[in-house]
């Protein structure tokens, strides 16, 4: 049995190996659990697919981010509660996805997962970060790219002071407190 529910769109931003797509998990199992439509918009896997042309340039990131955040929108729009986790480097691109759901009148929400870069090299998840030091690859958000950290998100999660369950709750609350789910 399916929740009848509003659509809302959380953007879970942060370096890579943040914890972001692990935070994204949890929390759309625990909604699933709860009979709500979710689906999860994990900016590497949609760059396979949505966007392959593009490269990692200041505005192939930004496009990349943006079209995310259109699909994102039209699920949420249909009572899909949408998680996107996804780095997001650019405040600019963030804040054109926020504004694009707003002139649809589409509950979205701005999640920073807050996590140290020396954590984040640390989990080096995909192996990102020994290949940057190794030099092997160049343009890593937060080493030799730049991260714009948001300056006033909906909510700041630090993962690494906290289990992923503390931090799905964290972001459950607020959705409830927001009156979005």
């Amino acid at each position: 049995m399916s929740v009848a529910g509003n659509g809302v769109t959380v953007l879970l931003t942060g370096l890579p190996s943040s914890g972001k797509t692990t935070l994204a998990c949890a929390l759309a199992k625990w909604l699933r659990g709860e009979g709500r439509q979710v689906e999860v918009l994990d900016g590497d896997e949609m760059r396979k697919l949505l966007s392959p042309e593009l490269g990692f340039s200041r505005e192939d990131r930004g496009t990349h981010v943006q079209r995310i955040g259109f699909i994102a929108q039209l699920l949420s729009s249909h009572g899909v509660v949408t998680l996107m986790p996804v780095i997001a480097p650019y405040a600019s691109s963030r804040e054109a996805v926020r504004a694009h759901h707003q002139a649809a009148h589409t509950s979205y929400v701005e999640v920073h997962v807050a996590t140290p870069l020396e954590v984040c090299s640390r989990r080096d998840v995909k192996g990102l970060y020994a290949r940057q030091a190794a030099g092997k690859v160049s343009g890593l958000t937060g080493v030799d790219d730049p991260y714009e950290e948001p300056e006033a998100p909906d909510m700041r999660i630090t993962t690494h002071t906290e289990d992923v369950k503390e931090s799905a709750a964290a972001v459950y609350a607020l959705l409830r407190s927001r009156r979005v789910l």
